[in-house]
């Protein structure tokens, strides 16, 4: 099998002819990962590690828009990295107001070279596209997490008005994607963190209220053209698990397994013919803090678990590979996940 076939029997809850590979890493750690293992650039870091999966994205158009810099929803950010928001802007706003902010078009973000980047490796690995749609992370930039939870209780039509036109915005950016190259992509890869270390940031209801229906509403979309639909979400959420497969959810990134609720014999048990799951090799306190030997051992542990009847896919827990992460490390899960993973 090759990498596309690979990934797409494990959604079908079949055994390929090995466990996928996942890495997601971050551009500080590939930069480090070049230097130390003497690479000329980034996909020949994949190919060592047999990452079975590429992604595709979208930017920008150049002047398009006055928010490019800041987000497509124009929140002022400060800090390390992506940062944290400076500013709420709608978090005294009223239904009117809502209506009258300026919304981002989604015809500005510049699609014109997508379908010849996913011709690249559409035919060997598993393309990764469509956009990213962080909507409920979106949601609290604009409003602040407190008055969010507030007012989902005091205001909730104002509050699905903003879920709705946020998702409107990433809708409509989709299918522009879609229609242009929905051939050559395999899953659409979606991401909101719904859960922390200690578990679910929101509760089952006011997620099935607010939550469910947009990512109903993505997925369905995803489906319309073909595609699996996968979903990062962070931390701890088992309880959410549920609403996530009602609402189309083919699989789920980066199981965190040192979060509350998320041991990952009981989500085995509980899901593991019904969605897929992808991570479960913890990234702090076995890749970062970790020997490659308690690297090795615990990802071999980890596929013992897991890879039983397919709908697995081996890596980090986290959705980005860190900096801090020693390179022997992520090759020794590499190396461990080709040697034990074989079916």
């Amino acid at each position: 099998m090759n990498s596309k076939e690979r990934v797409l029997t494990t959604f079908q809850f079949v055994e390929p002819d090995r466990v996928p590979c996942w890495c997601g890493a971050s551009p500080a750690f590939m930069e480090k990962a070049r230097k130390e293992l003497n690479l000329t650039n980034d996909e020949e870091v994949r190919l060592l590690f047999g990452d079975d999966f590429r992604r595709v994205t979208a930017s920008y158009a150049p002047g398009k828009t006055i928010h490019s810099e800041n987000g497509p929803f124009g929140i002022a950010r400060k800090g390390i990295g992506y940062g944290m928001a400076v500013n709420h802007p709608l978090s005294d706003a009223t239904l009117e107001e809502i209506e009258n902010y300026n919304w981002p078009d989604p015809s500005d973000v510049d699609i014109s070279n997508y379908r010849q980047q996913a011709k690249i490796h559409c035919n060997d690995f598993a393309i990764l596209g469509g956009d990213w749609s962080p909507f409920w992370h979106d949601v609290i930039d604009l409003i602040g997490m407190e008055s969010l939870f507030i007012k989902m209780y005091t205001d909730p039509e104002l509050i699905s008005n903003i879920f709705n036109k946020v998702v409107d915005y990433y809708f409509k950016v989709s299918i522009r994607i879609f229609e242009e190259a929905a051939d050559l992509i395999d899953i659409f890869f979606i991401g909101n963190d719904f859960g922390s270390q200690t578990g679910s940031l929101i509760d089952e209801n006011l997620f099935n209220q607010f939550i469910s229906p947009h990512l109903k509403r993505l997925a369905g979309l995803g489906h319309k053209y073909n595609l699996k639909v996968m979903l990062h979400c962070c931390g701890g959420f088992k309880e959410l698990i549920p609403s996530m497969m009602d609402a189309g959810i083919d699989g789920i990134h980066a199981i965190q397994p040192s979060c509350r609720g998320m041991n990952i014999t009981e989500l085995k048990k509980e899901f593991g013919d019904k969605i897929v799951f992808n991570g479960c090799i913890d990234s702090h306190h076995v890749l970062i803090d970790g020997t490659p030997e308690y690297v090795r051992s615990e990802t071999k542990r980890t596929l013992e678990i897991m890879k039983a009847g397919g709908g697995f896919i081996a890596g980090a827990s986290h959705d980005y590979i860190l900096e801090e992460t020693p390179v022997e490390n992520i090759l020794a899960m590499f190396e461990t996940i080709r040697e034990y993973g074989n079916y």
